[in-house]
């Protein structure tokens, strides 16, 4: 076993890390960023070294530096995590160069699997069922229309470089093929510097279902199913193991599969391989096709962690240091049923959106597995993935595990960001859901209701108002008022003002409301600075205690600014100052948080001002471009 390990990432997955490796008696050395100074995993881990700036191009995708500090600190070993550098065989190369070791596969099988159409190739030479479709290296636009023809619509337009959903688009009409083609090239060049794709046949009930699997190099077992059919926009938001309703047969079909994956490739270390699944007929052996592998520990293994009773990061140090696989594959069982739902900083009614903001308050209720990389007082930043935590319940049934997750989000605090709590709670109680019966478009069949955000009830207004209160005097030794003491107060969140009174009686402090006077409601109630947090049923309602005499502002919004909807980067600016522009052009292209945003016209105009030109790094909210004044008619 090794003496010390550096961790190439951030966030949870380097706390994860570091309670194994310390559980182990492995020292560890972490890396961080300018924007990571105070990051929990620095403070976590035994050592920590400084590589660059808060851009990932400047920090943790320095492989120079990374191994730089390896080598400073006498680490044998590197763990790259996932994200960043965890699946570039270049770096593999230079970690193995500078004489330590790389916590992974080899360069040779990252670089097999790295291509989704080579990796496919691939796979049906080693019999592991694949997609219908071309993979083939003409890439010229008529032959890949004519693939589509060939195969059927509805189509997939997939970026053979690609992951998570970037550069991927369905398309059901020939006429709509084209514009779809330069649509998922031009996203697929930026996000991985390749715009090559792949055609496959669109799977009409799709179940996203990926196999664990674990190789030493000579043998390879696999830890059973995960199902990561929640999805939006292509990103997992619950997953679970094992995968409700599956046959003994098409579980023993897939883990065979999955297998023969990893033996054909020599794997080494923790890796996934992702099958989609056509559920329209049931779980059927015969229906289930390889999609890529993933050559790395995934975001949702503590899943399979909980119902195998295995530790991945253990295993994937052993197997490095040298060790050969923990345990075979008549001595791995499924026990019990796992859920974990990703808890993120985002703006769910305003389209999933990315937030920044101040953690004023973060709390996770007992009982449940909380992954996280921030505290009470971290910052969630623009220059990284949002999320704040990872939720993961188990049970000895699914709907056991269910209701323990659905009570787990009702018992989390996050206070200071806007978060997809309340969305995640709404799934976790979704009738389909419950039942089983999902794939990958039930988030979008039923969004709407799903992405309903509650109005505070009374109870939750009225432990606000009382919060908001100052100290209330201490009772004066035979001092008695004639009359209760009452207090106006106001509070106000968003547009909405919730004016009531305070009434000590008694010397016991009431809430007076909509006309009904009654005892502190028994919420949890924390105020951070200016704002009044209350916490009700996995929700988190904020409030900004206001005088009650003071009159509404007007309202000035003249709605001539593009606004920047989150933190990011200006990748493109489309207009110029006095240009015209309808209702819907293209104005701006802002990236963030890995993803793309397209910033259009509200209105037609001519553009006045250009605020923002490409390279520039803004807050959200800050105005881009801004339209003349519209002239009465």
């Amino acid at each position: 076993m090794f003496q010390k390990i550096l961790i190439a990432n951030r966030g949870e997955i380097a706390c994860r890390i570091i309670a194994t490796a310390r559980r182990l008696g492995v020292a560890t050395v972490a890396v961080y960023s300018e924007a990571d100074a105070q990051a929990r995993h620095v403070a976590l881990a035994d050592e920590a070294v400084a590589i660059g700036g808060p851009a990932p191009r400047d920090s943790y995708l320095r492989g120079d530096a990374i191994i730089a500090a390896a080598k400073a600190t006498g680490a044998q070993a590197i763990h790259p995590g996932y994200g960043f550098l965890s699946e570039n065989p270049d770096f593999v190369d230079a970690v193995e160069a500078a004489g330590l070791v790389f916590i992974g596969p080899s360069a040779r099988a990252i670089r097999a699997m790295g291509l989704k159409d080579a990796a496919k190739r691939l796979m049906a030479e080693a019999g592991v069922p694949v997609v219908p479709g071309y993979h083939g290296d003409n890439q010229d636009p008529e032959h890949l229309a004519g693939a589509a023809d060939g195969i059927g619509y509805p189509v997939l337009i997939k970026a053979v470089a690609g992951g998570g959903g970037k550069g991927m688009r369905k398309v059901t009409r020939a006429e709509d093929f084209a514009a779809a083609l330069d649509s998922a090239r031009g996203e697929a060049a930026t996000a991985f510097g390749n715009d090559a794709v792949l055609i496959e046949k669109y799977v009409e009930k799709p179940r996203h279902i990926e196999v664990q699997v674990f190789g030493d190099g000579h043998d390879a077992v696999h830890l059973f199913e995960r199902d990561c059919s929640l999805q939006r926009r292509h990103q997992k938001v619950i997953e679970e193991a094992p995968a409700p309703g599956m046959p003994d047969a098409m579980r023993a079909a897939m883990g065979e599969a999955a297998v023969r994956a990893a033996r054909a490739i020599g794997y080494k270390g923790a890796g996934t391989i992702e099958f989609i699944v056509d559920a329209s007929e049931g779980l059927r052996p015969d229906r289930f096709w390889f999609m890529e592998m993933n050559t790395r520990l995934q975001v949702e293994h503590p899943v399979t962690e909980a119902i195998t009773g295995v530790d991945l990061v253990e295993w994937q140090l052993r197997v490095a240091s040298g060790e050969a696989l923990p345990l075979r594959q008549d001595q791995l069982a499924i026990t019990g049923h796992a859920f974990e739902a990703r808890l993120y900083a985002e703006d769910v009614p305003a389209g999933f959106l990315p937030a920044t903001g101040t953690l004023a308050h973060l709390a996770f209720p007992e009982g449940a597995r909380a992954d996280t990389g921030v505290r009470s007082g971290d910052r969630i930043s623009p220059w990284y993935d949002p999320m704040i935590a990872k939720v993961i319940v188990h049970g000895p049934t699914r709907a056991a595990a269910l209701q323990q997750l659905s009570r787990a989000l009702a018992g989390t605090q996050v206070a200071g960001t806007t978060t997809n709590l309340v969305f995640l709670g709404a799934l976790a109680r979704h009738p389909g859901f419950a039942a089983g019966d999902v794939d990958t478009g039930l988030i979008e069949r039923d969004l709407t209701s799903l992405v309903a955000e509650p109005a505070p009830s009374v109870a939750v207004r009225a432990a606000a108002l009382l919060a908001s209160a100052a100290p209330l005097p201490a009772a004066l030794p035979g001092f008695t008022l004639w009359a209760p003491l009452v207090r106006s107060l106001a509070l106000r969140r968003g547009e909405e003002v919730t004016e009531g009174q305070l009434i000590l009686r008694d010397g016991v402090p009431h809430v007076l409301l909509e006309g009904v006077e009654m005892p502190a409601p028994a919420l949890p109630v924390i105020r951070a600075g200016d704002d009044i947090h209350v916490f009700s049923a996995g929700q988190c309602f904020s409030f900004t205690p206001v005088d009650p005499l003071a009159r509404e502002a007007s309202a000035g919004a003249a709605g001539n600014a593009t606004l920047s909807p989150m933190p990011g980067l200006v990748k493109a600016v489309f207009v110029t100052a006095g240009q015209e522009v309808r209702a819907g052009d293209r104005l701006a292209i802002l990236e963030a948080m890995k993803m793309e945003h397209t910033l259009t016209a509200a209105r037609d105009g001519v553009v006045a001002e250009v605020l923002a030109s490409a390279g520039t790094q803004v807050e959200a909210g800050a105005a881009l471009i801004l339209l003349a004044e519209e002239v009465p008619a």
